[in-house]
């Protein structure tokens, strides 16, 4: 596991171990591959201040990055401060009312900072990808670093992706975070690094058959 990053990490090293962790991912077995999104997709990016965008202009978020660079509509469900227990339950509405073919899931960050219960958040995060999953649409993750002195994406996230299957890329925030010049402050992106965080996510989209 890479516990750090260089703070001179460079574009490409990245992007490489993110293809690597995509495809250690891909070897759990043929129920992570996406199927393929069409032109009139919708995508919903649910999570934090991390999904918002916070650190950077509204239209510098990850989200928003993203739509450009696909072509495709991505919806912002971004809530700065919420904790796993408060997504869980704003969920099925976001759900009800985007109707999305694939949902990102980027959460549990807060959790984190305020030493929530591990295995609560776990819980939480499975429960969410159950609601997507009933819902009729696709999900794949985005780990959060574990914050501490080497920042690597927390235990957790790896095992609810490996409990149901799910695409995750482990490596891109904890790069972020790590490179003091792809941060607005300790905890959030620049809008360079939410823009390292679309990238991150277009590749893993590509990777797992939802893009071309």
């Amino acid at each position: 596991m890479i516990r750090g990053w260089s703070q001179r990490s460079s574009g490409p090293v990245r992007a490489l171990f993110a293809l690597v962790a995509i495809t250690l991912l891909n070897a759990c077995g043929d129920s992570a591959t996406l199927k393929p999104l069409g032109r009139d997709a919708v995508i919903l990016a649910f999570g934090d201040s991390l999904t918002f965008g916070t650190g950077a202009g509204r239209d510098e978020s990850y989200p928003t990055v993203l739509a450009r660079r696909i072509n495709r509509e991505v919806v912002n469900a971004g809530v700065p401060g919420e904790e796993t227990d408060q997504g869980l339950k704003r969920l099925p509405k976001v759900l009800a009312r985007v109707k999305p073919d694939l949902v990102i899931l980027i959460h549990g960050g807060n959790d984190l900072l305020r030493r929530k219960s591990k295995q609560a958040t776990a819980n939480n995060l499975l429960a969410m990808i159950d609601q997507i999953r009933s819902s009729g649409a696709q999900v794949v993750m985005v780990g959060v670093p574990d914050f501490g002195l080497f920042l690597s994406t927390a235990k957790l996230y790896r095992e609810v992706a490996e409990q149901r299957q799910v695409p995750m890329d482990a490596e891109i925030l904890p790069s972020l975070l790590s490179d003091l010049n792809m941060k607005s402050d300790t905890v959030h992106p620049n809008a360079m690094g939410y823009r390292e965080l679309a990238l991150a996510v277009e590749t893993l989209l590509r990777e797992n058959g939802a893009l071309p």
